[in-house]
Protein backbone atom coordinates (compact mmCIF):
# COMPACT_ATOMS: atom_id res chain seq x y z
CA UNK A 1 0.00 0.00 0.00
CA UNK A 2 1.50 3.43 -0.92
CA UNK A 3 0.90 5.98 1.49
CA UNK A 4 0.58 9.70 -0.27
CA UNK A 5 1.52 12.70 1.60
CA UNK A 6 -1.73 15.66 1.44
CA UNK A 7 -0.50 17.89 -0.15
CA UNK A 8 -2.99 21.43 -0.91
CA UNK A 9 -5.13 22.08 -4.10
CA UNK A 10 -3.62 24.42 -6.28
CA UNK A 11 -6.18 26.70 -6.90
CA UNK A 12 -6.75 27.64 -10.76
CA UNK A 13 -5.55 31.27 -11.29
CA UNK A 14 -7.30 33.09 -14.69
CA UNK A 15 -4.79 34.32 -16.12
CA UNK A 16 -6.91 36.06 -19.38
CA UNK A 17 -6.62 39.65 -18.96
CA UNK A 18 -10.06 41.26 -17.24
CA UNK A 19 -11.23 42.69 -20.63
CA UNK A 20 -14.87 41.18 -20.14
CA UNK A 21 -15.25 43.16 -16.85
CA UNK A 22 -19.16 45.05 -16.91
CA UNK A 23 -20.47 42.52 -20.00
CA UNK A 24 -23.15 41.24 -17.86
CA UNK A 25 -24.30 44.86 -16.85
CA UNK A 26 -24.13 45.80 -20.40
CA UNK A 27 -26.10 42.83 -21.72
CA UNK A 28 -28.50 43.51 -19.07
CA UNK A 29 -28.94 46.80 -20.15
CA UNK A 30 -29.82 45.76 -23.88
CA UNK A 31 -32.76 42.62 -22.96
CA UNK A 32 -34.00 45.13 -20.00
CA UNK A 33 -36.12 47.45 -22.82
CA UNK A 34 -36.95 44.08 -25.12
CA UNK A 35 -38.08 41.91 -22.15
CA UNK A 36 -40.19 44.98 -21.16
CA UNK A 37 -41.45 45.65 -24.49
CA UNK A 38 -42.25 41.71 -24.81
CA UNK A 39 -44.41 41.91 -21.48
CA UNK A 40 -45.75 44.93 -22.23
CA UNK A 41 -47.25 43.15 -25.83
CA UNK A 42 -47.73 39.56 -23.71
CA UNK A 43 -50.26 42.18 -20.89
CA UNK A 44 -52.23 43.79 -23.56
CA UNK A 45 -53.07 40.56 -25.44
CA UNK A 46 -54.55 39.32 -22.49
CA UNK A 47 -56.45 42.57 -21.54
CA UNK A 48 -58.14 41.74 -25.42
CA UNK A 49 -58.70 38.36 -25.33
CA UNK A 50 -60.48 39.06 -21.73
CA UNK A 51 -62.09 41.75 -23.58
CA UNK A 52 -63.35 39.51 -26.15
CA UNK A 53 -64.68 36.96 -23.86
CA UNK A 54 -66.78 39.77 -22.06
CA UNK A 55 -67.78 40.66 -25.40
CA UNK A 56 -69.17 37.17 -26.48
CA UNK A 57 -70.67 36.13 -23.15
CA UNK A 58 -72.99 39.47 -23.37
CA UNK A 59 -73.74 39.00 -26.77
CA UNK A 60 -74.67 34.91 -25.64
CA UNK A 61 -76.69 36.74 -22.64
CA UNK A 62 -78.70 39.61 -24.78
CA UNK A 63 -79.33 37.05 -27.34
CA UNK A 64 -81.25 34.32 -25.13
CA UNK A 65 -83.38 37.32 -23.01
CA UNK A 66 -84.30 38.97 -26.48
CA UNK A 67 -85.16 35.76 -27.90
CA UNK A 68 -87.72 34.82 -24.73
CA UNK A 69 -89.31 38.71 -25.55
CA UNK A 70 -87.89 40.44 -22.92
CA UNK A 71 -88.24 44.36 -23.43
CA UNK A 72 -85.69 45.52 -25.19
CA UNK A 73 -83.96 48.54 -23.76
CA UNK A 74 -83.80 45.91 -21.05
CA UNK A 75 -82.19 43.99 -22.56
CA UNK A 76 -79.56 46.54 -24.05
CA UNK A 77 -78.64 48.12 -20.49
CA UNK A 78 -78.09 44.48 -19.37
CA UNK A 79 -75.37 44.04 -22.29
CA UNK A 80 -74.04 46.84 -21.51
CA UNK A 81 -73.23 45.91 -17.99
CA UNK A 82 -71.85 42.77 -19.23
CA UNK A 83 -69.73 44.19 -21.67
CA UNK A 84 -66.62 45.94 -22.09
CA UNK A 85 -67.26 49.94 -21.33
CA UNK A 86 -68.27 51.85 -24.48
CA UNK A 87 -69.03 48.96 -25.91
CA UNK A 88 -72.42 49.79 -28.97
CA UNK A 89 -75.14 46.84 -28.88
CA UNK A 90 -77.26 46.59 -31.73
CA UNK A 91 -80.68 43.95 -31.31
CA UNK A 92 -82.45 42.49 -34.27
CA UNK A 93 -85.61 40.39 -33.48
CA UNK A 94 -87.20 38.60 -36.70
CA UNK A 95 -89.75 35.99 -36.61
CA UNK A 96 -87.06 33.27 -36.77
CA UNK A 97 -83.92 34.22 -35.13
CA UNK A 98 -82.70 36.84 -32.65
CA UNK A 99 -79.56 38.54 -33.44
CA UNK A 100 -77.35 40.52 -31.07
CA UNK A 101 -74.18 42.46 -32.15
CA UNK A 102 -71.93 43.94 -29.54
CA UNK A 103 -68.76 46.40 -31.18
CA UNK A 104 -66.61 47.74 -28.49
CA UNK A 105 -63.25 49.59 -29.01
CA UNK A 106 -60.57 48.55 -26.10
CA UNK A 107 -57.52 51.13 -25.50
CA UNK A 108 -54.46 49.45 -23.77
CA UNK A 109 -54.73 50.70 -19.61
CA UNK A 110 -51.38 51.93 -19.64
CA UNK A 111 -49.08 54.57 -21.69
CA UNK A 112 -48.09 52.51 -24.81
CA UNK A 113 -47.55 52.84 -28.48
CA UNK A 114 -49.83 49.78 -29.12
CA UNK A 115 -52.91 50.52 -30.86
CA UNK A 116 -56.30 50.30 -29.94
CA UNK A 117 -58.07 47.41 -30.90
CA UNK A 118 -62.17 47.26 -32.00
CA UNK A 119 -63.68 43.95 -31.22
CA UNK A 120 -66.89 42.20 -32.57
CA UNK A 121 -68.94 39.51 -30.76
CA UNK A 122 -73.02 38.55 -32.28
CA UNK A 123 -74.84 35.34 -31.01
CA UNK A 124 -77.81 34.55 -32.98
CA UNK A 125 -80.92 32.84 -30.86
CA UNK A 126 -83.83 31.01 -32.09
CA UNK A 127 -87.14 33.53 -31.01
CA UNK A 128 -89.37 31.83 -28.82
CA UNK A 129 -92.70 30.95 -30.59
CA UNK A 130 -94.93 34.30 -29.52
CA UNK A 131 -92.97 36.72 -28.67
CA UNK A 132 -93.78 38.83 -32.16
CA UNK A 133 -97.26 39.73 -32.73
Amino acid sequence: MRCRAWMPRRRLVDVRPRRNRGSVTAETAVALPALVLVLTAALWAVTIVGAQLRCVDAARAGARAAARGEVTEEVREAVRRLAPEGATVTIRVDADTTRVEIVATVRPPFRSPLPPARLRAAAVSSTEPGVLP
